[in-house]
């Protein structure tokens, strides 16, 4: 795992779903707001037209020195020069990726302490406990593991956790107490009137965390 990997890993945006136009502003806003890694998850668009778009968005970030996560698609992470892929239970196995992408940031979802144990083992470079509390940005997602599971998922792992379902900043700095290392968003940020001044909330909810925990 990269030195910057951890602070990267505080606010992180999962986006996908706009159109390029659209995508871009929300993007623009969100880094001016504090965010610091961006996962690109297009369930829909055909191969093409998916790195197309991570092509669009690549140089905004690589400017900001912000990392770009691909969800699911390993082959468009390979053809747009992603920093690194998330994954799923059922998706490209973590030695899979890491065999093709052997330097890059490589994260997978967890829904169960079986699910923590097993990618505990993985050359993974963060676990992403999912959907933390109920979330609408994704139709398959199961029961909320709430936050008594998160604290028994930091209570057994080492590795960084990144919890992603339902988080704002009503509930982001509970989220961080219970254990999180960062925060994954969707709608807290795409679904705000504001993504910017969002953005900047969730920042300094995470900053402020991380000062806690590091005793500043």
């Amino acid at each position: 795992m990269s030195h910057g990997l951890p602070a990267a890993l505080r606010l992180y945006l999962v986006v996908g779903g706009f159109d390029d136009t659209a995508l871009l502003a929300l993007v623009d806003a969100a880094l001016r707001g504090g965010v610091r890694c961006v996962q690109l998850r297009e369930k829909s668009l055909g191969t093409r037209a998916f790195v197309a778009r991570a092509q669009r968005l690549q140089p905004r970030l690589r400017l900001a020195g912000v990392p770009l996560i691909i969800n699911d698609r390993l082959d468009v992470a390979l053809a747009c020069g992603a920093d690194g892929v998330h994954v799923g239970q059922d998706d490209m196995p973590v030695d899979v990726v890491r065999r093709y992408l052997p330097r890059a940031i490589v994260g997978l979802s967890v829904g169960s302490l079986d699910e923590l144990d097993s990618g505990a083992k993985l050359d993974a470079d963060y676990l992403s406990p999912s959907p933390l509390f109920a979330t609408r940005s994704k139709a398959d997602a199961g029961a909320p593991l709430g936050l008594g599971m998160l604290r028994a998922m930091r209570a057994r792992c080492a590795k960084p956790l990144v919890p992603i379902g339902g988080i704002d900043v009503g509930n982001a700095a509970a989220v961080f107490a219970a254990g999180a290392d960062g925060i994954a968003v969707v709608s807290a940020i795409a679904g705000a009137a504001d993504p910017r001044a969002a953005s900047a909330s969730l920042a300094e909810i995470a900053r402020a965390s991380a000062g806690a925990r590091n005793g500043g």
